[in-house]
């Protein structure tokens, strides 16, 4: 069954909705509360995150990166990330390459 257009709880404090799932790219959107956190992980997706609002801490291979609305970030594939917002209402729009058939399919 496909996700698409679900809203859908992730991690505590963390809700996501898949937007778009065509090709060989996807696109969803994340809203996190204040100190929600995406937990580490890696995939071999290429990924990009724009801020839409608030801002967040990312961490890439170790590295801290900080995201505010309007900006955006790549992780490369099988990169390890995490990522944290650090204010109330804080949104992300994900894009990823090939889709996330983990995420799009129940």
């Amino acid at each position: 069954m496909s996700k698409i257009g679900i809203w859908e709880d992730a991690e505590p404090g963390v809700k996501r909705c898949i937007l778009n799932a065509e090709g060989s790219l996807m696109m969803m959107e994340v809203h996190f509360k204040e100190g929600a956190q995406g937990y580490e992980h890696s995939h071999p997706h290429e990924q990009m995150s724009y801020c839409l609002k608030g801002s967040f801490d990312f961490v890439i291979e170790g590295q801290v990166h900080r995201l505010s609305a309007g900006q955006s970030i790549a992780i490369p594939s099988h990169a390890k990330h995490g990522v944290t917002a650090l204010e109330e209402d804080s949104a992300l729009l994900d894009a990823f390459t090939p889709i996330r058939e983990d995420l799009l399919r129940s």
